[in-house]
């Protein structure tokens, strides 16, 4: 096999293979699409009761407004899988199958992405639909085909086209019944749907376990249950599975190379299935792609990145200078990519991960940034500005709803009204409103938690001299704060930019702080060379709760952000989910610090922060429960909702 090792082939030959017929197995299972190792099936050792199934998802056909060449793609927590691109029709038909592990805890929301085409740089999204694939559960093994509505990106109510889709759950006795007929097919070389002796002792010897090479006589005699000198299908498979629960036939997977027999047999077979299906499946979608936006782009990109000029991965990559920063969105559990304009991040990489930018810095270009924003502010604040508003929501298609905003599109006279545009009553339900011991996230945003400020700074915060003291200033800086957990919410230029109070309770104190206006996003923060959030200019208040002990919020401003707004007061009562204030045109920050063991952050956003990884959430969603009140388990709601 392709990534069977040579001691291994050695191991396996008790009397040499015919070359014929081991090039011809090497052919059969080539010719199909041998899997990338881009996308490896790794086992894990999934335990019984985590295990919901294997659910088959293909994606059949669409009908489209207008012609065009479409691609598809299908998402599912951390992967990405694409169909191959259809011909120049309003009627694409794919018939294209991807099979993925389903963990009753885990991803199960797929969202599946239609695409047309451009040659030379990124495909255009153009419809998407979400499907619940524990619905498939009740559904049982059918195959049934079902018609979605593919919703517009950017106005989800909406419906700009049809697509066919059949999803289902594999049957477990049918996944092991599958597995052998794709190994049968491998090696039943007259296509008769039996194994003759030579053909079985191939197989054998195959699969890579040296004592069942060893007795493939008696083995053959066993499989052969009607003695009528020959294997079928259904022999195979239950000879696979009585001798994979007593003793493994197979030591290694054929198609990867991957050892077995780590876990149970479960785990094993379902390997096995997945990456048979993978490797001489016909149908079968390509993966290896992290978000639907790296899966879609055109050759034009994909030069770039053999050329290495723009790279894709989880987490920080040297700085966060990677071209492409991905997050995780906290509702659908599934990677997502952040837009943004490929010159700004050159431009900010020049300023914020260099010497050069440093020297930049210290000799004018905090004055600089300070005369850019402020006449940016004044730009987005004049008639001429509204003109802007239509192809801001065309850049960020996906990534702004319009479907939720209060007032028409039409009725913003300048861009920064449109920017600190309100949202319809609703849009953001509240989790547990009434319980004062939940605090909820604070902004539509990225989100960072660490659970001390130290984590923050081994995991995310690079810069020279970040402190508590120098974030909250000296008039509000206090032990407790430095000893306790920190939650950072990037605003970026696409997202709601109205701030909301996390946590209820009384206004104490607000702080003015003059300072800087250095971008916000990730390839400044973790930049050695500047300290964005001790420098930029913010406004620190402190909220007085009886569930969290005194909770300090900081809204930062940042590049083109003209001012920083808060509609409360000093003294006021506030109720957490209550709006607090809004930031003016650009990107910014709100950093929450709680006092030393006054919250359990949740174990989600503080595991996505370990892998420096930002979690997209919206306003209202459950960020973490009061020590010594209630416990975690009581509200194992993800969203609060």
């Amino acid at each position: 096999m392709g990534n069977e090792s040579s001691r291994q082939r050695g191991q396996l030959e008790e009397t040499p293979l015919k070359p014929s017929r081991l090039s011809r197995f090497r052919r059969r299972f080539g010719s199909k699409g041998h899997r990338s190792v881009s996308d490896p099936i790794l086992l894990t050792n999934l335990a019984p009761e985590d295990f919901a199934g294997v659910a088959r998802i293909e994606i059949i056909s669409a009908k489209m407004k207008f012609k065009d060449r479409w691609i598809a793609c299908l998402s599912i927590g951390e992967r990405t899988y694409r169909t191959d691109i259809s011909d120049q029709t309003d009627e694409p038909v794919w018939k294209s199958e991807k099979k993925v592990i389903l963990e009753r805890d885990g991803p199960h929301i797929a969202r599946i992405s239609v695409f047309e085409t451009n040659k030379l740089s990124r495909n255009t999204l153009v419809g998407y639909c979400e499907i619940n694939l524990l619905e498939a559960l009740r559904l049982g093994t059918e195959k049934n085909v079902t018609l979605f509505d593919l919703f517009d990106p950017s106005s989800p109510s909406t419906v700009v086209g049809k697509l066919s889709i059949s999803c289902n759950m594999e049957d477990p006795i049918e996944i092991e019944k599958s597995f052998a007929r794709r190994v049968l097919a491998l090696v039943d070389y007259n296509e008769d749907g039996k194994l003759t002796y030579d053909e079985f002792s191939t197989l054998i010897k195959v699969f890579g376990n040296q004592v069942a090479a060893s007795k493939k006589e008696e083995l053959f005699k066993l499989a052969d249950s009607n003695g009528d000198g020959v294997v079928d299908m259904d022999e195979l498979a239950t000879l696979l599975a009585v001798e994979q629960e007593e003793e493994s036939l197979i030591s290694n997977c054929p198609v990867c190379g991957e050892a077995l027999g780590k876990f149970d047999r479960m785990n094993d077979i379902i390997h096995l299935t997945l990456c048979f299906d993978e490797g001489t499946g016909n149908q079968v979608m390509t993966g290896g792609f992290l978000t639907d936006m790296q899966a879609s782009y055109g050759w034009m990109f994909k030069l770039s990145e053999w050329a290495h000029y723009s790279s894709y991965g989880i987490g920080l990559k040297s700085g966060s200078s990677a071209s492409h920063i991905l997050v995780f969105d906290r509702r659908t559990r599934r990677l997502v990519e952040e837009i943004i304009d490929e010159k700004i991040v050159l431009s900010m990489r020049a300023i914020y991960q260099s010497k050069v930018g440093l020297k930049l810095i210290d000799k004018g270009a905090k004055d600089l940034l300070q005369s850019i924003s402020e006449k940016q502010g004044r730009r987005m604040n004049s008639a001429e500005s509204a003109k802007e508003i239509p192809k801001f929501i065309e850049f960020f298609k996906d990534q702004i709803n319009i479907d939720e905003i209060k007032h028409p599109i039409d009725s913003f006279k300048t861009f920064n009204e449109f920017f600190i545009r309100e949202l319809k009553p609703g849009a953001r339900p509240i989790a547990y409103e009434d319980h004062d011991d939940i605090a909820i996230c604070a902004a539509d945003c990225r989100l960072m938690a660490f659970e001390s400020v130290d984590d923050s700074l081994r995991l995310w915060i690079k810069g020279r001299k970040f402190s508590v003291q120098g974030l909250l200033g000296a008039e509000l800086s206090s032990n407790n704060f430095i000893q306790g957990s920190l939650v950072i919410f990037r605003l970026a230029p696409q997202d709601y930019h109205r701030f909301h109070v996390p946590v209820s309770g009384v206004i104490e104190a607000f702080v003015d702080i003059p300072g800087s206006l250095y971008t916000v996003n990730p390839i400044a923060v973790n930049s050695k060379y500047c300290n964005v959030f001790t420098e930029n200019k913010r406004v620190v208040s402190i909220i007085s709760t009886s569930k969290f002990g005194k909770v300090a919020f900081i809204a930062i401003g940042a590049t083109m952000v003209g001012s920083i707004t808060f509609i409360k007061k000093k003294g006021d009562y506030v109720h957490k989910g209550d709006e607090f204030g809004y930031f003016s045109f650009g990107g910014s920050t709100v950093i929450c610090m709680f006092e030393k063991d006054s919250i359990d952050l949740d174990e989600d956003l503080i595991g996505n922060s370990e892998r420096s990884l930002e979690t997209l959430v919206s306003v209202g969603m459950k960020l973490g429960v009061a020590k010594g009140k209630r416990s975690s388990e009581e509200f194992s709601n993800l969203h609060g909702i």
